[in-house]
């Protein structure tokens, strides 16, 4: 279990659903969704190291810190049997730690995600880049990835430290869940968003595929960032998986 400083945040009461975000920005992506949440809920969230309110230990950081800096988040939220929400890297963690911990987790939902991001060469370089040139450095070539209709998005970017971005970066470039993945066997939803050219929609459904009997649901406005593009289309989407596997 991580020993780290991990922010968390609890809201509601009701059944498990816990969120982790994407590389470069932080928990307040799930900000809209949470509103739009139905009661008998209880949503909770994290920071990954390196980002938001999270301490920032020096890197690079291992997939498998990440997961436990996912369960350390759990324990003290007091979630289990939960849905977990992963969006983009957070995906990627939300896989292992179904993995590791199935105790924990009863459904996933993998949003703009992938059982592996491409090649180790361009997370490392992109991981070099920061720490030499800052964030500025990625900020255009992401946002033209992302997609993103949230102007403000390129500024919150740019906040990030990047320690914590590169060592993230670093994880990714280490991890290819294909083969853990496809044993799993539990409820699960991909979500993609059409003009995604970061996790492009047939990366994602090629990922929900690996799962038995997971459903896919294409967000037609939305890029990579799916929750901030259409908070109201990924929260009914996810709304109905909970309630299709009984969850709520």
């Amino acid at each position: 279990m991580s020993d780290l400083s991990i922010f968390t945040q609890k809201k509601g009461s009701g059944a498990p659903v816990f969120f982790i975000h994407c590389l470069g920005l932080d928990h307040q992506v799930w900000d809209e969704v949470f509103d739009r949440l139905p009661d008998g809920v209880s949503a909770g969230v994290m920071d990954l190291r390196g980002h938001g309110a999270s301490a920032v230990p020096d890197g690079p950081y291992r997939m498998g810190a990440l997961v436990a800096d996912a369960e350390a988040a759990m324990a003290r939220l007091e979630m289990r049997d939960a849905v977990v929400v992963g969006l983009s890297v957070g995906g990627m963690i939300a896989q292992g730690l179904a993995v590791k911990r199935l105790d924990l987790v009863r459904g996933l939902v993998l949003a703009n995600t992938a059982a592996k991001f491409g090649q180790a060469g361009p997370w490392e370089d992109r991981a070099e880049a920061v720490l030499s040139g800052g964030m500025e450095a990625v900020r255009e070539t992401t946002l033209e990835r992302w997609q993103c209709r949230d102007a403000g998005v390129g500024a919150w970017l740019a906040r990030c430290d990047p320690v914590g971005y590169a060592g993230v970066c670093r994880a990714i470039a280490g991890t290819d869940f294909y083969t853990p993945t496809s044993g799993l066997r539990l409820p699960a939803l991909g979500i993609a968003g059409s003009r995604d050219r970061s996790t492009p929609p047939d990366l994602v459904r090629e990922t929900s595929d690996l799962i038995p009997g997971s459903k896919f649901a294409l967000m037609k406005t939305a890029g990579h960032v799916s929750p901030l593009d259409d908070p109201e289309q990924f929260t009914a989407h996810l709304v109905t998986f909970l309630k299709e596997i009984g969850h709520i």
